[in-house]
């Protein structure tokens, strides 16, 4: 693998990574029985946990100057990210637009730092060119979507990684396939009434006579309702622009939930050959999990291709310039703060999950699926950086 300069926030992380106290796999405390989820989302709090186990060991004194230098340290660095908003600096001349996120690295415990990647990774590269070139879609090297599923699914096996990757191909082209036409969603009538006359249609008909195979009539209702939804978010787009028509910031996380395919976090079920349960599934802790995972991977996209959207309002950082007379730096930093709040959602959310309420076998696999969900953001991250898609 060739390596690539690293950025100063990246060469941060990397030193982060050389510090023992900072790379244990535990949080204090965490029992080797404890669930991987809430392993995962502890993770996050060892700094916090830290703090609090140092003043409650001393004196009544001691622990009140503890919490009141917490909240003068807390109070400066809300005042100097206030203040350095504005100065946010750009991508620099030929550089990914992505380099804009990386503020979220030393905001947000959870993508601090690089997610591994899967062991097997040229093995799934080769997998994808395989299928794309057999369905007639193409499988762009410096594009490397199997490099994204390679780290959301590297504790899992080839397989699971392979396959996702295949679906995020079809995914992407798929939403290629939209921004180019801009008009009529034909593509989308043959894939809900099985045709394969569109290469689309055909790696759609592929993949999923493979996915669903594996998995319940429930979970294939609940993958339908997710394309119509795509269907009904992308339509409203195309009428959106034909209007001249722009959402307002109060409309657009939901639209942009639609457009960015909600079936997608279900597809990390039939990857993993397990299946959540009805209940759990439509419990508000999944749910505000799924959607908070939706919002930040569609946010960070929203970043990473603002360049590229060629005046389509349909962009977060975009409707934050006309909608609140932000400078691109400052709308760019008012989209950083609603990823990281959302970043905290999920793992809030992920505390929540009943998983006490499952026989310990189904508690695992649920456990599987939601730290995917909660790999994502980084790998996602990671994926943007690198690839050649929004350069």
């Amino acid at each position: 693998m060739k390596s690539r300069a690293q950025s100063p926030e990246q060469s941060r992380e990397h030193d982060r990574e050389q510090d023992p106290a900072k790379s244990q796999g535990e949080s204090p405390g965490t029992s080797p029985a404890e669930s991987p989820v809430k392993a995962a989302v502890n993770t996050t709090m060892i700094s916090t946990t830290s703090t609090t186990t140092g003043t409650t060991t001393g004196s009544t004194t001691g622990s009140t100057t503890g919490t009141m230098t917490t909240t003068v340290l807390a109070t400066v660095r809300t005042a100097l990210r206030s203040a350095l908003a504005s100065m946010l600096p750009l991508p620099r001349r030929g550089g990914p637009a992505a380099q804009a996120l990386l503020p979220l690295t030393e905001r947000v415990p959870a993508m601090a730092a690089p997610c591994r990647m899967h062991p097997a990774v040229y093995a799934i590269e080769a997998a994808v060119i395989d299928w794309a070139r057999r369905t007639g879609l193409r499988a762009d090297p410096d594009v490397g979507y199997h490099r994204m599923a390679g780290r959301a699914f590297a504790e899992f096996d080839a397989a699971a990684a392979a396959l996702f990757a295949q679906w995020l191909t079809w995914l992407f082209h798929l939403d290629d396939e939209l921004d180019e036409r801009s008009g009529p969603l034909e593509v989308f009538h043959g894939m809900l009434k099985g045709a394969s006359r569109h290469p689309l249609e055909a790696a759609f008909a592929d993949l999923w006579r493979v996915t669903s195979a594996r998995m319940s009539d429930r979970w294939r209702a609940r993958f339908a309702v997710g394309l119509q939804r795509q269907y009904d978010a992308c339509r409203t787009e195309a009428e959106n622009r034909a209007a001249g028509r722009m959402p307002t910031l109060e409309e657009y996380p939901a639209l942009r939930r639609g457009t960015v395919g909600p079936y997608l976090y279900d597809l990390v079920e039939p990857c993993l050959r397990v299946e959540v349960p009805g209940w759990l599934h439509e419990s508000e802790p999944w749910q505000r999990l799924v959607n908070a995972c939706s919002d930040v991977t569609a946010w960070c996209n929203d970043v990473a291709s603002r360049p590229k959207e060629h005046g389509d309002v349909h962009n977060f950082v975009v409707l934050a310039m006309r909608q609140l007379g932000l400078g691109e730096r400052a709308a760019t930093a008012w989209v950083l703060d609603r990823i990281a709040a959302r970043c905290q959602d999920m793992s809030e959310a992920a505390r929540r999950l009943p998983l006490d309420d499952l026989e310990p076998k189904a508690a695992r696999d649920v456990s599987k699926v939601a730290c995917a969900y909660l790999a994502a953001p980084r790998a996602h991250l990671d994926w943007l950086l690198e690839s050649k898609r929004y350069a």
